[in-house]
Formats: structure tokens, sequence, C-alpha cells
């Protein structure tokens, strides 16, 4: 009894950080699921773009920029940054998850030379959550506050355009994109718009990270993608998929969850480096599980047969 009460009193202590935490990254498991869900496009952009977003932040807010600029300025380049990966495969035919990692990792080098070095210190910068009135700024509360604001603004417009036909030709391009173009849709304009919208949410979400943690890191985006996909399968499977507004829901419900499964494993004593391995095995779990159900239903039916 007391070893879990430790664990509880741990994992209450820490749950405000994780849950600002959660929140903030939930923009890099929206920018997975848009192309994954939306364009039926897997794409591998989210982990470089996500630096991309905290690089182009970190050196603007050093220069004395606004934050809100910097921001904007992450959006950009992380915008900028999907419609390459789009173009590579609609142009040159490159499957969608090689055109991803291509992109990935050319944006490693661009990341060091916007930054000049691997990482920098902007600690004591101004940031967006220093603009909450009755919370202290730096402190969990805030950015709570910040970060819950930016993540219902950005599912009502984005609920809102996917209800209007421009979103809705985005949506049959997933659904069946030679179909869509013999509908008269522009496949090309759809599918590099998505996909750059995608990739900006994720640079949104490294701006927001650097101005929480008050450093840019080009490495910050290690492993970033396993950790969205992983919040993505929790909240398909808790909120589901079936219309806009769960496919929506499900990347901010997700990633609340899971980063605080992850905070409940680092209470309870989970070494840190078996984190990556948990992720790993759980995602695999959940992306498995579909099958395994299938197969258990069709049993009886092979029984039925044999007999």
């Amino acid at each position: 009894m007391g070893f879990v009460g430790d664990v509880l009193t741990s994992f209450v202590a820490i749950m405000p950080v994780t849950l600002a935490q959660s929140l903030i990254l939930a923009f890099v498991v929206l920018g997975i699921m848009i192309p994954f869900r939306m364009l039926n496009f897997p794409d591998l952009t989210s982990e470089g773009a996500f630096p991309l977003g905290g690089c182009v932040c970190g050196v603007l807010l050093a220069a004395g920029a606004s934050p809100l600029m910097c921001i904007a300025a992450a959006l950009v380049a992380g915008f900028a940054a999907g419609c390459c990966t789009a173009f590579i495969h609609l142009r040159f035919r490159i499957h969608t998850l090689l055109a991803g990692i291509l992109m990935m990792t050319m944006l490693y080098s661009i990341n060091l030379r916007i930054m000049g070095k691997s990482n920098l210190s902007v600690f004591g910068s101004p940031s967006v959550f220093d603009w909450v009135p009755f919370a202290r700024p730096g402190f969990p509360a805030s950015k709570i506050v910040v970060a819950g604001l930016l993540a219902l603004v950005a599912f009502m417009l984005l609920y809102m355009f996917f209800r209007t036909e421009k979103g809705t030709a985005v949506r049959a391009v997933g659904a069946n994109p030679d179909m869509a173009e013999a509908q008269g849709i522009n496949v090309w304009a759809a599918t590099i718009g998505g996909v750059g919208l995608a990739s900006a949410f994720s640079a949104s979400s490294g701006a927001l990270m650097v101005q929480s943690q008050g450093f840019a890191d080009v490495n910050m985006g290690l492993g970033i993608l396993i950790n969205g996909l992983a919040a993505l399968m929790i909240g398909e499977a808790v909120v589901g998929k079936q219309t806009v507004w769960r496919q929506l829901l499900a990347p901010f419900a997700g990633a609340i969850i899971y980063y605080q499964l992850v905070s409940f494993c680092l209470a309870a004593g989970m070494p840190p480096p078996d984190l990556k391995l948990a992720t790993g095995l759980f995602v695999l779990a959940m992306l498995a599980l579909p099958s395994l159900k299938r197969s258990r239903g069709s049993a009886p039916v092979r029984e039925a047969i044999r007999e």
C-alpha cells in the first residue's frame, strides 16, 4: 500500500507538467493524423518538421522577435517542408514513406544551418505562455491554458474546413484519388496543401515546445514520430475515427492519455531508457489488435466450414 501511495503521489505531482506537454505535442499527433487518415498518405516529415519549427523559433527569439511572429514563421517553414515532401512523391513517383525519409534527412542539415550550431538557449526570452494574466509565467498552469486554447481553436477551424467544399475535396482525394480527379478535383493541390498543413502543425508544436522549455536542439524531434503514432492509436481506440470530428479529436485525446501513461510509468519506477521499448511494443499491440480480433472472429466460421 505504501508503494502504491508513493506512485500515486508522484504521478499527481507531475501530472500538470505532462498535461501541458501533451497539449503542446498534440499538434504533432494532429500532423501525423491528417496525411495518414485524411489523405491516405503515410508520412514521416513530422519528425523533421518538429525540430524545424523549434529551430526557426529559437533563432528568431534570440534575435528579439515576438513570440507570435516566431510561431508564424515556424508554421510557414513547416508548411514548406510538407509541400516539398508531397511534391517529391507526386512529381517523381517516390513512395510517400521514402519521400518523408528524404525530407526528414535533409531537414537535419537545414536545421543546423538555421541555428549555426546543434543547440541554442533562449531561456529568459518572452513566450506566449507569459500572456496568461492569472497564472505565473513559465509555470504549468499558464502552459495548459495557452496550449489548451490553441488546441481548441485548431480543432474548431479544422472541423469547419473539412466540412467545406475544399475540405471535402481533400478527403475525397484520400478516399479515391482517381475518382476525385474524374470529378474535377485538383489532386496535386489537395495533396500538397494537406501534407503542408500537417507539417505546419508539427512545426508549430516545435515552436511552442522551444518557448516552453527555453532551448532549441536539432535532435529534439528524435522519436517524436513513434510517440505521436502511439498517441494517435490510443485516441482512435478511445474516441473512434468514424466521423470528421472524431478523427480530429483523437489526436488531442490520445496525446493527453498517452503522456499521462508515460508519466505513470515513470512514477512507478520504470527506467527512462525503457520507455522507447515500451512505446514500440504498445504501438505494435495497438496495430495488431484489429487483425487478432478478425482472426478470432473468423475461427468459428472456419470450424463451421470444416464440419
